[in-house]
């Protein structure tokens, strides 16, 4: 489990990275993106469609990450159970998946990928229920 923990909070740490990556190019003129990186950043450059994607995705994360971190741990916590883990991984693909779908636009399937998600969160929410 502690495996998994650790590999969705790097997925985290390098989904905050990507919306930055997807801004406008600068104008003719305008500072370099070293100019504006290393200012106070008061006036960057607009997202481009792709990057508001990121950013959505990364709110989607943020979201239903302080679920995961809390099953992951009760579970850790209470014993080793295979759903739990199972759970867990099916969780960690669905959230590696959900990403490319949800910056290339597809519907459907991002809505799979995000569902699968909430799957694998209840695969890991039955083993703690089973001790309550």
């Amino acid at each position: 489990m502690v495996l998994v923990i650790l590999l969705v909070l790097a997925l985290f740490v390098l989904q905050t990275l990507i919306p930055g990556r997807f801004r406008e190019p600068p104008a003719a003129g305008a500072e370099s993106k070293l100019t504006e990186n290393l200012g106070p950043r008061d006036h960057m450059r607009p997202l481009t469609v792709v990057g508001q994607r990121t950013t959505r995705a990364l709110a989607n994360l943020q979201e239903s990450l302080p679920v995961f971190i809390t099953l992951a741990l009760l579970n850790v916590i209470i014993g080793p159970a295979p759903n739990a883990l199972i759970g867990a991984w099916i969780y960690f693909a669905a959230r590696v998946i959900y990403l490319p779908l949800y910056m290339a636009g597809i519907p459907v399937l991002r809505t799979l990928a995000w569902t699968a998600g909430w799957v694998g969160l209840i695969f890991m929410l039955l083993p703690v229920l089973d001790r309550i």
